[in-house]
């Protein structure tokens, strides 16, 4: 059996069963909407509609993940030093408290600030 919806996000405007019974099973996972959505190949939107055609049950997501900082929500409360790759699902910055005065916690600081070398000769 197929649904036609039209405007649902997904290639052609159609759901399969075999796509129907995945968004069934994933949701009854409790895998996030966005998830599915990635998993199916639609968007978040597309899922919360098509869960809301079927009339599946809403839920409520009691644990939610931490929240992820970036560079410009900086206010020295947490240690800034980047994990990952930046275009990376799980990129993040280390939390840990910082320095006082610094961006980084101790770890972090003796990475990012080294101190030369004396007696080094000096380039011309």
């Amino acid at each position: 059996m197929r649904y036609r919806i039209r405007g649902d996000g997904m290639e052609g405007g159609t759901w399969t069963q075999e796509r129907v019974e995945q968004l069934i099973e994933l949701w009854e996972g409790g895998v996030t909407t966005a998830e599915i959505g990635r998993r199916i190949g639609v968007t978040k939107n597309a899922v919360i509609g098509k869960v809301h055609r079927i009339g599946l049950v809403p839920r409520v997501v009691i644990e939610r993940p931490p929240q992820r900082r970036n560079v410009f929500d900086f206010n020295g409360l947490i240690c800034m030093w980047p994990i990952g790759h930046p275009g990376d699902e799980d990129f993040h910055f280390c939390g840990t408290p910082p320095v006082d005065g610094k961006p980084y916690c101790a770890k972090h600081a003796g990475q990012a600030y080294i101190r030369p070398k004396e007696g080094k000769p000096e380039a011309a």
